[in-house]
């Protein structure tokens, strides 16, 4: 496979957003988009030089090199079943959590996984150099295909399993998806103690930065590491009219409690 890689979407929401511009803008040339959602896929075409809105799965006349599948995970089997595609196609995932197994359905030897491992919304392109982008393929061609694809956009290429995504996928929920829920909550009670949310901002970057720094464990600080119970008891009765948020708060600082009472112990 030489020259410029050809590449066709199969969805159009916030990874394909980011994704398809940043290819194209690398070198590659995207073509054709099909979402469920044709007014996704016109806004997604509308971004690109060379796009053009595709209205079925039947993707047999493209001359792409490269279908990449870009759509929530629990959808990707039965697109992958209706899917029709070129002879010797390369076909890809992008999903964290589901094995390149899944895409066996395929009228295709040639399946893998192209997984940036960032999160994204629409409206906040990203910058893709530095976002490791983990590859998977069922084998040598396919590799090298999807190799080639992500050092387009990003410096840290590299090729992990299946089982290893799913482990990269769920430490990142309790870094991401479940760090900017306690974010959320953070925002609230400042919100209701009419405080701006932006007074943590940089206590909490410098919180990430001491993570990376020194290690998370190591990092660790506040009441429950202390075992301060005059804090935590106060804590708990100032989150007396919210249970959710007051169960949240003791959980984890049971935890962080026993960790390190643990560790002293040792």
């Amino acid at each position: 496979m030489g020259g410029v890689l050809k590449v066709d979407f199969i969805g159009a929401g916030n990874l394909a957003y980011n994704l398809a511009p940043a290819l194209e803008n690398a070198g590659a040339t995207v073509r054709n988009i099909y979402s469920r959602n044709l007014e996704n896929s016109i806004k997604l075409v509308n971004k690109l030089y060379e796009g053009q809105v595709k209205e079925d799965l039947d993707f047999s006349e493209s001359t792409s090199d490269i279908f990449i599948i870009a759509v929530p995970d629990d959808v990707i089997e039965d697109i992958v079943k209706e899917l029709v595609l070129p002879e010797n196609a390369i076909i890809a995932h992008t999903s964290g959590s589901i094995p390149l197994s899944i895409l066996g359905y395929a009228a295709t030897p040639n399946i893998g996984v192209i997984y940036p491992l960032q999160t994204f919304i629409k409206n906040n392109q990203v910058d893709f150099n530095t976002i490791p982008i983990l590859i998977e393929g069922d084998n040598k061609h396919t590799t090298q295909a999807l190799s080639a694809l992500a050092q387009l956009l990003s410096s840290n290429v590299q090729e992990v399993s299946s089982a290893q995504r799913q482990s990269i996928h769920l430490a990142a929920v309790f870094a991401c998806n479940f760090t900017n829920w306690m974010l959320t909550q953070s925002s609230v009670i400042m919100e209701e103690a009419n405080l701006d949310f932006k007074l943590l901002q940089t206590l909490i970057a410098q919180t990430i930065n001491n993570a990376f720094e020194t290690g998370p464990e190591n990092a660790q600080t506040g009441p429950a590491k202390r075992g301060d119970f005059e804090v935590l008891d106060t804590h708990m009765s100032m989150l007396a009219t919210k249970p959710a948020f007051q169960e949240l708060y003791q959980i984890i600082s049971q935890q962080i409690l026993d960790h390190h009472q643990n560790l002293t112990n040792e």
